[in-house]
């Protein structure tokens, strides 16, 4: 995978890589994935799935190295922000009476075999 992902011509490329993988790792763990790149006036979500009588919000970030920060680093306040506000539009047309969260899944690949490394954050960050 790791091979494959640094092969990969730029970073939209790259992220659907490592957003394949994701889905994979999550539905083995349990998720049910909804719906995936879910762009709206809010911005964008990377996966919309259930885990149980949650409707989770994740975010997926892969980094091959350590060099601009951690993936989980990467979701920062700003970042946040607009994943609130992509949930909210999503929310608005889908109707939901359960509770959510955001999720965050990183990916490290900065490894020595081919194998990624994932680290599941479950209720990354509360919105109020």
């Amino acid at each position: 995978m790791i091979r494959r992902f640094l092969e990969q011509p730029h970073n939209r490329a790259k992220g659907a890589v490592a957003e394949e993988r994701a889905v994979g790792w999550l539905r083995r763990r349990g998720y049910r994935v909804l719906d995936r790149n879910v762009r709206n006036a809010g911005g964008e979500l990377d996966l919309v799935a259930r885990d149980g009588d949650t409707l989770c919000f994740v975010e997926i970030k892969a980094r091959a190295g350590a060099l601009f920060g951690g993936a989980v680093a990467a979701v920062d306040r700003n970042k946040r922000g607009k994943l609130a506000r992509a949930a909210g539009a999503y929310l608005a047309r889908h109707p939901w009476e359960g509770p959510c969260r955001f999720d965050v899944l990183a990916i490290d690949l900065a490894s020595e075999s081919d194998e990624p490394r994932f680290t599941l954050i479950r209720n990354a960050f509360q919105v109020e």
